[in-house]
C-alpha cells in the first residue's frame, strides 16, 4: 500500500452527480479488498455502492475498499422478527423515527464501535462524509427512543430499491433491533428488493440475512439497479475512471 492514511488530500473531489468506475470485484484476487486509496467525497461513495464496493479501514491506512465473497443480504421474505420482539413492538416500547438524527445515530455507532474493540472504522473522515451524503439525500437513519432518549438506532445508504446497512447501535435491550426491523419494514413495502448486510455476523444472521456468492450479489446488485430512474447529469460532469487517480 502506501504512506497515506486516511482520505487522500491530493485526490479529487467528486459531486454525487459525478461517477468513478472502479476495478471490477470479480477480478479481484482477494477475499474482500478491490482497492486503496482515493477519498470519501459523495460521488466516491455512490460510485463504490453502484458497483458493490464499500470503504471500510482503520485510522492507520488509506481508504480500503472492499467486495466481500460471500456477501450477506436480506431478503423481503427472509425477514426474522422473533415473538418477543414482535411483543416490543407491538407495544410500542420504543419511539422510531427516520431521519430525524442522523449525526447522533452515526456518531453514537462509533462511540459504541470503540467501547467493544480498539478503535473503530467509524472514523472523524466517515462520519463526516456521510453526513454529508445524508445531507444530500443519499443517507438515512433510523432512530429508536425511550423516555424521549435516543438509546439505538442504524443507518445506511439508499440507491433505487437497494439499502445498503452500514452500522446499528444500542444502549438499550432491543433498541437497534426495533429500529432495524421498523426501517427494513419500511424499506421492504416501498420496493426495496434486498438490504446488504456487507460482511457475514451471527446477530444479522439471526435476523434472516443469507450469504450469497460475490458473483451472485454483483449480478443481483446491476439488475436490481438497472430499474432506478438514470441520474440527472449537468453538461459539464465528468465520469472518472479509477485508474486516473489509483494510488499504487
Amino acid at each position: 500500500m502506501n504512506s497515506i492514511t486516511g482520505p487522500d488530500p491530493d485526490f479529487p473531489h467528486i459531486g454525487d452527480k459525478e461517477r468513478v468506475t472502479f476495478p471490477d470485484p470479480l477480478k479481484s484476487k482477494h477475499y474482500s479488498i478491490v482497492a486503496w486509496g482515493g477519498n470519501l467525497s459523495p460521488g466516491m461513495l455512490l460510485s463504490a455502492y453502484e458497483q458493490g464496493i464499500f470503504p471500510w479501514y482503520s485510522d492507520d491506512e488509506p481508504v480500503i475498499w472492499h467486495s466481500p465473497d460471500p456477501r450477506l443480504v436480506l431478503f423481503p421474505e427472509k425477514l426474522h422478527i422473533s415473538a418477543s420482539m414482535k411483543k416490543v413492538l407491538r407495544q410500542g416500547v420504543y419511539s422510531i423515527s427516520f431521519d430525524e438524527d442522523f449525526p447522533a445515530v452515526i456518531r453514537a455507532c462509533a462511540e459504541i464501535g470503540r467501547a467493544r474493540q480498539n478503535g473503530t472504522w467509524i472514523t472523524e473522515d466517515v462520519i463526516s462524509a456521510y453526513t454529508e451524503l445524508h445531507n444530500l439525500g443519499w443517507a438515512h437513519s433510523s432512530e429508536a427512543r425511550y423516555g424521549g432518549e435516543l438509546m439505538g438506532g442504524c443507518y445506511g445508504i439508499r440507491l433505487g430499491n437497494v439499502f445498503f446497512g452500514e452500522s446499528m447501535f444500542s444502549s438499550r435491550s432491543n433498541a437497534s433491533k426495533a429500529a432495524f426491523f421498523t426501517l427494513a419494514k419500511f424499506l421492504f413495502e416501498d420496493g426495496v428488493a434486498f438490504i446488504d448486510c456487507q460482511n457475514h455476523s451471527n446477530h444479522l444472521e439471526s435476523l434472516g440475512a443469507e450469504e450469497i456468492s460475490r458473483k451472485e450479489f454483483i449480478k443481483l446488485l446491476k439488475k436490481t439497479l438497472a430499474h432506478r430512474k438514470p441520474l440527472n447529469r449537468d453538461k459539464d460532469d465528468r465520469r472518472y475512471s479509477w485508474k486516473d487517480f489509483r494510488i499504487s
